[in-house]
C-alpha cells in the first residue's frame, strides 16, 4: 500500500535526511545531509513545512517531495523540489504520487503554475515529468574547469579594485544591493530581503568556506563575486572542488572586463585554500551571456539541468 502523508516537523527531520540522501547518493557532486545541514535550513527566512510530503510504501518511508511557496514572490508560482525516491523502490508508482499530491498541495495554496528540475541524463525524470504534462521551459549547464593555471591577459579590467566582504551589515547591505540591481532581468529572478543575504553569510548553508568580493571603478561598487567550498563533500567524496556560487556586474558595466577579473578573483580564493577544481552552474539563455564569459575563462560544461513547468490552475 502506498500512502503520502504530511512532514510532521520535529519528529521527520531524520526521515526525510535519509530519503534525501539515499535518493541523490548517486550524483557525483551530492554528499549527505546532516541533522546539522536541516536545522541551518530551517533559519532560512523563507523556511516553511507546509508542502513537505513523505512516502510510505508497505509501511516504509521510500520517498519525498517539498511542494515550495516562495512568499516574497508576486507570481503565483510554485516550485517542486528535493524529489526523491529511493531506488531499490522506483517504477511503483511512488514519484509520480508524490508530484501529484505536491501539485493538489499548491493548488490548496492558490497557486496558478508549478516548476520543477531534473538532471538533462536522468531520462525516468524527465520522462515522469513529461508523461505528468510539464514543458521543457529553460536549459542550465553545470560547468567546470581545474585550477591548475588560472587565465590572466585575456581582457580584464585592469583598473578596478577588488575587496573582500566583511560580515557585517554595511557589507551584506551592499552584497544585498548589487545582488538584486545585477540579476533583476534574470529568469526566475526576484530580489532577496537583507535577512534572506544574512543567512547566505551568517549561517552558510551551502558552503562552510566562503569569499565574496567586491569590484569598485572610480571609487564606486560596480560588481561582486562569490566562491565556497563545502568541507563535508570534500570529505565525502574525496574531490578538492570549490564553487564560484554567484556573480553580477551592474549593466552600465558590464562587457568592460569587470566579470572577467572577478572570476579570476574567485578563482585565485578557490586555488589558495587548496581547492584543484571548480565548479559553476549558468541559464543557457542567460540575458548577459555569462555562458560565453565561463567559456573564457576555460569552463566547459559538464552536464545540464531541465527546467519543468506545468499550468495548474
Amino acid at each position: 500500500m502506498l500512502r503520502i502523508r504530511k512532514f510532521v516537523e520535529g519528529e521527520d527531520e531524520e526521515v526525510w535526511i535519509r530519503i534525501q540522501n539515499e535518493s541523490y547518493n548517486e550524483y557525483e557532486d551530492f554528499r549527505p545531509d546532516t541533522l546539522e545541514d536541516m536545522e541551518i535550513w530551517k533559519k532560512n527566512p523563507n523556511f516553511d513545512s507546509t508542502g513537505m510530503f513523505i512516502a510510505e510504501l508497505d509501511g516504509r518511508s521510500v520517498g519525498a517531495v517539498n511542494a515550495q511557496i516562495d512568499k516574497n514572490r508576486k507570481e503565483k508560482t510554485g516550485f517542486l523540489r528535493a524529489l526523491g525516491v529511493i531506488p531499490e523502490f522506483r517504477k511503483r508508482g511512488v514519484g509520480r504520487r508524490l508530484v501529484e499530491r505536491a501539485i493538489e498541495s499548491l493548488e490548496e495554496r492558490r497557486m496558478e503554475s508549478v516548476q520543477s528540475w531534473a538532471r538533462g541524463d536522468k531520462v525516468a525524470c524527465n520522462s515522469l515529468l513529461e508523461n505528468m504534462g510539464f514543458n521543457l521551459i529553460r536549459v542550465f549547464s553545470t560547468m567546470r574547469r581545474d585550477l591548475e593555471s588560472i587565465p590572466y591577459n585575456i581582457g580584464e579590467h585592469m583598473k578596478i579594485k577588488i575587496r573582500e566582504m566583511e560580515a557585517n551589515m554595511d557589507d551584506i547591505k551592499l552584497l544585498s544591493l548589487l545582488n538584486n540591481e545585477t540579476f533583476k532581468e534574470h529568469f526566475n529572478f526576484r530580489p532577496h530581503t537583507v535577512e534572506e543575504i544574512r543567512h547566505w553569510i551568517v549561517n552558510k548553508p551551502w558552503c562552510d568556506i566562503l569569499g565574496y568580493f567586491f569590484s569598485y571603478l572610480d571609487g564606486k561598487p560596480v560588481g561582486f563575486v562569490g566562491a565556497g567550498i563545502d568541507s563535508k563533500f570534500i570529505e565525502y567524496r574525496g574531490i578538492k572542488r570549490g564553487w564560484i556560487m554567484i556573480i553580477g556586474v551592474l549593466k552600465l558595466n558590464r562587457t568592460r572586463g569587470i566579470g572577467t577579473a572577478l572570476m579570476q578573483r574567485g578563482m585565485e580564493f578557490l586555488k589558495s585554500k587548496g581547492m584543484i577544481d571548480v565548479e559553476l552552474g549558468v541559464d543557457d539563455s542567460n540575458p548577459t551571456k555569462a555562458i560565453g564569459l565561463y567559456k573564457k575563462v576555460g569552463f566547459k560544461v559538464a552536464h545540464k539541468e531541465l527546467t519543468y513547468a506545468k499550468k495548474i490552475a
